[in-house]
């Protein structure tokens, strides 16, 4: 039995019902790791029931903990994915209900993020309302790079329309201090995106001619100074350097 666990969810006053319900798996599965201390889940859902008990995800399982130590840059990589749409949502709503200092979205149209995300500007306000800093890094939806990638693309919900959907998003918002938008002309970024929830991103590198979410996904914590983490980090302050502001979004101009 894993007692660390068991122990865990009483100190917390929850029940394995709440804890599944928190951390989005079925009651079963709860079940399974409270018998079986070497039954760990994926290393994220580790995390986020430590966050949900408010213990060390290593107290929890330290044998999956040992048998996946890592060493050296790699020690950053929290989990990989082949697919972007293969990460589960649950992992995208942890790092922006988590962070609560900056949080980057440096996606070429970040589309995706209004269809799987629902109420997540209100979500965005509330958090620039309590001081978190949140930026958007967009492709400009009428530049001649956007148009190529379209025509590479051949999918009837162009690359433009997708920016601007964003677009329109955040202009619903209205005025909110602490958000701000500006619009970038690197190749760098359309083949590449990055999202930061303070200490932990999200890095999806673009394959050929499929679209984001066909893509795969590195999800990494920064644990040391110049690891990957940060050389990532430091890629996409470089873009928004060099970004121009996105007119009628609040600190854009």
């Amino acid at each position: 039995m894993n007692g660390a666990l068991r122990t865990g969810l009483a100190e917390a006053g929850m029940t394995r019902a709440e804890l599944a319900r928190r951390v989005d798996v079925a009651v079963k599965t709860v079940d399974r790791w409270l018998a079986d201390p070497e039954r760990a889940p994926h290393p994220e859902t580790r995390t986020r029931v430590a966050e949900v008990l408010g213990v060390n995800a290593d107290s929890l399982w330290p044998q999956a903990v040992r048998s996946t130590l890592k060493l050296g840059a790699d020690r950053e990589i929290v989990a990989t994915y082949p697919f972007r749409n293969l990460c589960p949502t649950s992992v995208w709503a942890g790092l922006l209900d988590g962070a609560k200092k900056r949080i980057v979205m440096a996606g070429y149209t970040s589309y995706f993020l209004w269809q799987d995300h629902p109420r997540i500007a209100d979500r965005l306000k509330a958090k620039a309302a309590a001081g978190c800093e949140i930026r958007f890094l967009l492709g400009d939806p009428d530049s001649m790079m956007t148009r190529d990638r379209e025509e590479l693309e051949g999918v009837p919900l162009t690359v433009g329309t997708r920016i601007r959907i964003t677009l329109d998003q955040l202009a619903k918002m209205g005025p909110t201090p602490g958000v701000q938008a500006r619009f970038s002309d690197s190749p760098a970024h359309l083949s590449q995106s990055v999202f930061i929830f303070d200490d932990q991103l999200l890095f999806t590198p673009h394959i050929g001619d499929g679209l984001g979410h066909e893509s795969p996904l590195l999800h990494l914590r920064r644990l040391e100074d110049d690891g990957l983490y940060d050389r990532f980090a430091q890629h996409v302050e470089v873009l928004w350097g060099r970004g121009r502001p996105v007119p009628d979004v609040s600190g854009g101009a």
